[in-house]
């Protein structure tokens, strides 16, 4: 592996910051095991067949029970959802149960919905694949998608002062 220099990486850092991402909460439920994470990296993988891809710390309580998963839910968070970022970005699953705190209801494979973010998408996990880092990657296909007629997408500038439930390692 290829270690940055500190100018590059300085570099690299504000690039990235400056592209600001939307913010998403990925959730997953593996049996009976419920989880979700607050989830800056991802993107559309595919046109033809439709994919999507979300990378998840493996530090993450999300992790295990989103590479186990038939299906995950990814919400696209508006930028009155601070407060869902908070729950979902600066807590645990390894601590609190998540759910019991917010509206929810089963989808496709079970996978835990939120009910006050409905701009989202479901996807049926279709592959799992460690490049490596710190971040699994999951592609999946989409099954099911909703949308609000006013979305504006939460950015990371918005959210980056939360404290993250768990460090990167």
């Amino acid at each position: 592996m290829v270690k940055l220099l500190a100018v590059t990486r300085d570099a690299f850092d504000s690039i990235v910051a400056g592209a600001d991402t939307a913010m998403i909460v990925v959730t997953a439920v593996d049996g009976d095991e419920r989880s979700g994470c607050l989830v800056g990296f991802h993107t559309q993988s595919s046109i033809d067949p439709r994919r999507y891809a979300v990378w998840i710390s493996k530090a993450n309580h999300t992790y295990g029970v989103a590479a186990r998963a038939t299906h995950l839910a990814i919400h696209f968070l508006d930028a009155r959802d601070v407060a869902l970022a908070e729950l979902f970005g600066g807590e645990t699953g390894d601590e609190i149960d998540k759910f019991a705190r917010v509206r929810w209801e089963p989808g496709p494979g079970g996978v835990p919905l939120l009910r006050d973010c409905p701009s989202r998408v479901i996807v049926r996990r279709v592959e799992t694949t460690d490049f490596g880092g710190d971040h699994v990657c999951i592609e999946g296909e989409p099954v099911d998608a909703s949308d609000r007629d006013d979305f504006q997408p939460l950015r990371f500038a918005e959210v980056k002062d939360i404290d993250p439930g768990h460090d990167a390692d």
